[in-house]
């Protein structure tokens, strides 16, 4: 990375096993509905509409914030609770994986097109790993949409994380991107949060697989 974060940038306040945290289904949006409508903008503008669009909800819920106007060929949800994601109307076919045991994505090369992974990155605890997956798995052109807020749960969020603010997760994001490899040199960072909304901070950085 261009700036190597600690050696214990991925250590957690709470190291038990992640399935146990996630073992209770949680139907709570951790965002308001601006920052909600910020992000399914994004998507709007980022994933085709044309209904041959393939995409991939990462650690997903039981809401993906897609466009509800727009029709996918596919929508694969993978996470970490077998309630939440069935109960995802938007999901074509689900399946529950622990990304920080098993960073490999049960995904063929190619076949997706577009990734969107919303309020969670910080929890990965091998997010260059899982990004780089992320990119085998994109179709050329495709791109994938990390969005974020200033809230957490904090004791299962990355050390990394936790000790910097937007801005820096920003740049940590990104960093992540550009270690992963396989995406556009340059990563595009955005500040999403609706002007005046007074409510949750919403940023996004996305990186794009070469055309």
């Amino acid at each position: 990375m261009p700036s190597q974060p600690s050696p214990d940038a991925f250590r957690r306040a709470d190291e038990s096993p992640d399935y146990a945290f996630y073992a209770f289904p949680r139907f709570v949006r951790h965002i308001d509905e601006a920052a909600i409508a910020a992000v399914t903008d994004l998507y709007r503008a980022l994933f085709p509409s044309d209904g041959s669009g393939r995409i991939l909800d990462l650690m997903s819920s039981w809401v993906s914030h897609l466009p509800p106007e727009v029709t996918y060929a596919r929508v694969a949800g993978l996470g970490m609770n077998a309630e939440e994601l069935a109960a995802n109307p938007r999901l074509t076919e689900w399946r529950v994986q622990d990304l920080n045991e098993t960073p490999v994505l049960p995904y063929e090369n190619a076949s997706f097109d577009g990734c969107a992974i919303c309020v969670s990155v910080q929890y990965l605890t091998r997010p260059v790993a899982v990004l780089r997956e992320v990119a085998r798995v994109l179709a050329p052109g495709a791109a994938v949409a990390v969005t974020f807020s200033n809230r957490c749960f904090p004791t299962k969020a990355v050390a990394a994380w936790l000790e910097r603010d937007d801005a820096g997760h920003l740049r940590l994001v990104s960093e992540y991107l550009e270690a992963a490899g396989g995406y556009d040199v340059r990563t595009e960072a955005r500040d999403l949060t609706p002007p005046g909304s007074g409510g949750d901070p919403i940023y996004a950085v996305i990186g794009r697989r070469p055309a």
